[in-house]
This record gives structure tokens, C-alpha cells and sequence, in this order.
């Protein structure tokens, strides 16, 4: 079955840096899209970035944009989001995600805490 399975989140100091993966399996990884999540206390899930199949086109959110990187390796199922120069307001749990048929796959997410 379709697994989404997220790791690499932590606590870090403003400033800081973590990378973040999202193992896949149970489905052809390299024909979709896939896409990082984000949902902090008391808000809603928001888009933080996303990336083609092949991943020659990538895109972001305002708020991370030129702090943060997704890449994806199709030959180990991984997408991976590389976190730079981290805000308080960062703080999160993050989710990876794709879509097939209309229907939304989630992983269990990982916690990200900005704080000093």
C-alpha cells in the first residue's frame, strides 16, 4: 500500500538549517508530482513547495522562497526539503504529499520547531 513516511524535523535556533526526506513506496513514485505541507497550531495546512516528476520545475510559497529547497532522488522514492535560515514562524509539523486519482496521500508528518 501507499506509504509516506517523513523524517529529519527537530529543534532548532533561528537561523539554523535542517533537511527534511519523505520515503515513498507502494506507487510509481517518478510520474507525480509531490509536494511539501505544513500546518502549525490553530492554522490551517498550507502549501510550502512542490515539485514535477522529474523535477525540473519546482515552486513555493512566498514566505519560503530563497530559504528553502525541494529536491526529489526517483531512484530511492525520497523527496526532500531543505530548510535554510529557519523563523520562529517556521514552527510546524510537516507533511509530504501527492495526489493520484483526486485522491490526497499523507505522510504522518514531522515536527519543526524554530526557538531559541
Amino acid at each position: 500500500q501507499v506509504q509516506l513516511v517523513e523524517s529529519g524535523g527537530g529543534l532548532v535556533q533561528p537561523g539554523g538549517s535542517l533537511r527534511l526526506s519523505c520515503a515513498a513506496s507502494g506507487f510509481t513514485f517518478n510520474i507525480y508530482p509531490m509536494r511539501w505541507y505544513r500546518q502549525a497550531p490553530g492554522k490551517e495546512r498550507e502549501l510550502v513547495a512542490g515539485i514535477s516528476s522529474a523535477g525540473g520545475s519546482t515552486n513555493y510559497a512566498d514566505s519560503v522562497k530563497g530559504r528553502f529547497t525541494i529536491s526529489r532522488d526517483n531512484a530511492k522514492y525520497t523527496v526532500y526539503l531543505q530548510m535554510n535560515s529557519l523563523k520562529p514562524e517556521d514552527t510546524a509539523v510537516y507533511y509530504c504529499n501527492f495526489e493520484r486519482r483526486q485522491v490526497d496521500y499523507w505522510g504522518q508528518g514531522t515536527q519543526v520547531t524554530v526557538s531559541s
